[in-house]
């Protein structure tokens, strides 16, 4: 399945929320700046294969972006769309973050 295919299937509001593991790794990069990937498994507590595999997911669908350095990937919130600043949003509410503006 290409990754289009995947984006396709999982751009549904209720696919993206409905792994544990994609909102694991949401709300660890809403409430981070930047992580790379190991810093992204020691707080999610997911294995290396599943963190990549929805990473790819959540980069697919534009909710975050990934940087490269040499071999150090660094993944962050793409607060460029409108859809993960809304997510980001709910998190910080949620999480108790920030207060409803």
């Amino acid at each position: 399945m290409s990754s289009s295919e995947i984006a396709e299937k999982e751009r549904l509001a209720e696919n993206v929320l409905g792994s544990k593991a994609r909102v694991k790794i949401l709300k660890a990069l809403a409430l981070n700046d930047e992580l790379t990937i190991s810093l992204l498994i020691n707080k999610t507590r997911l294995n290396h294969a599943i963190t990549m595999k929805h990473l790819k997911i959540l980069e697919s669908l534009d909710l975050i972006t990934e940087k490269k350095f040499g071999r150090i990937r660094i993944y962050k919130y793409n607060f460029e769309n409108l859809k993960a600043r809304s997510l980001k949003k709910f998190i910080d509410i949620w999480e108790d973050n920030t207060e409803l503006k």
